[in-house]
């Protein structure tokens, strides 16, 4: 009977860590909801509207976003990016920069790529660029961000990440041809595994996938993959911005983060690093403070910031390379997320007048 009691209480307890890992967005948001809705009802209920409300406006660029991801997925586009490092180091710059902006890959699927171009012998320059431009900006988010926040903010994010990326590929070259930042790689670093292979062997990319059976089916994995991705992160970004909305004065908001200065946009740029969530969940999130008067500037110094020094960004910059390249991954990413702060908030103050 004890051993009995012992199993159970064993599976009990794999089941609630294995529930905890997988599903802790889920988990997070209901209880949250949960304790609203038993210690402040009005406001639970408040909540629920809000979030239910906002997936409903939301569900048109939510449909479009994981189509185009699952259809990257499906066509083998993520391949073409072996095709971003190839040519004189400017051009690779340039490309590269432009193929992190625009490929379908979060900060933590494009690592094996990253460790398989490093241990190749790709230029750091080149891998900078794409890397600090990479978790910024995708099809997938351009679509949620003109959906949350409009598309001049998405357009204007989209620029960001591919400055970026121009911007830090060009220092990480200038110091390189100094004599500085090589063998980037840590000692026990691979040559990226299995993910490697997309950029030692790039594959055609087949754009009619509809007639493959094997590539409908990781369509539709895809598809239910992102979804459930989105689905959560977007939910918890949505709870978090009722609660922010009832209980944030916006005169605070407005005094700390409004304005024209430079104050405002440093602020956002360093308070991105430790708050931000997730790429689709900080939308919503940004889009509450600027209708509380946060300026657009900030704005985007804090999507673009967090996005490139997020947690899983950062721990994945420094588990391959050595402390000299992590910290100058840093430096790049601040200096250029308020650069592109500033720059958007003088455009809009233009356009404004």
């Amino acid at each position: 009977m004890n051993t009995l009691a012992q199993t159970t209480r064993t599976r009990m307890i794999d089941l609630a860590l294995t529930l905890w890992t997988k599903e802790r967005v889920w988990l997070v948001s209901l209880a949250i909801l949960g304790l609203l809705l038993l210690f402040d009802p009005a406001q639970g209920v408040e909540s629920v509207s809000f979030t239910v409300a906002n997936l409903a406006d939301v569900a048109p660029f939510l449909v479009l976003s994981i189509g185009i991801a699952a259809y990257a997925g499906a066509t083998g586009a993520d391949g073409l990016i072996a095709r971003a490092f190839t040519g004189s180091p400017a051009m690779m710059i340039i490309v590269a920069a432009l193929a992190g902006g625009l490929s379908p890959f979060c900060s933590c699927g494009v690592i094996p790529l990253i460790a398989a171009l490093l241990a190749m012998g790709v230029p750091l320059s080149a891998v900078m660029a794409f890397w600090l431009a990479s978790p910024v900006m995708d099809p997938s988010m351009f679509v949620l961000t003109t959906g949350v926040l409009g598309v001049e903010f998405a357009i204007a994010k989209t620029i960001a990440a591919i400055g970026l990326g121009i911007f830090g590929g060009t220092v990480v070259h200038v110091l390189a041809k100094s004599g500085g930042l090589s063998d980037p790689l840590r000692d026990d670093v691979g040559n990226g595994g299995c993910g490697g292979a997309k950029v030692r062997t790039a594959q055609p990319v087949v754009w009619a996938f509809w007639r493959d059976n094997e590539r409908v089916a990781k369509f539709i994995r895809e598809g239910i993959k992102t979804t459930l991705f989105l689905a959560k992160w977007l939910t918890l970004a949505f709870v978090l911005e009722s609660l922010m909305l009832a209980w944030l004065p916006a005169d605070l908001v407005a005094r700390t983060l409004g304005g024209t200065g430079l104050a405002p946009i440093g602020i956002a740029t360093l308070v991105g690093v430790p708050a931000y969530l997730n790429g689709y969940a900080a939308l919503p999130l940004v889009g509450g403070l600027i209708g509380q008067g946060m300026a657009p500037g900030a704005g985007l110094a804090f999507l673009v910031a967090g996005g490139v020094t997020s947690l899983p960004a950062a721990i994945a910059v420094w588990a391959l390379v050595k402390r000299p390249v992590f910290l100058l991954y840093l430096a790049i990413a601040l200096t250029g997320s308020f650069t592109s702060g500033l720059a958007f908030q003088i455009w809009t103050s233009m356009i404004t007048g």
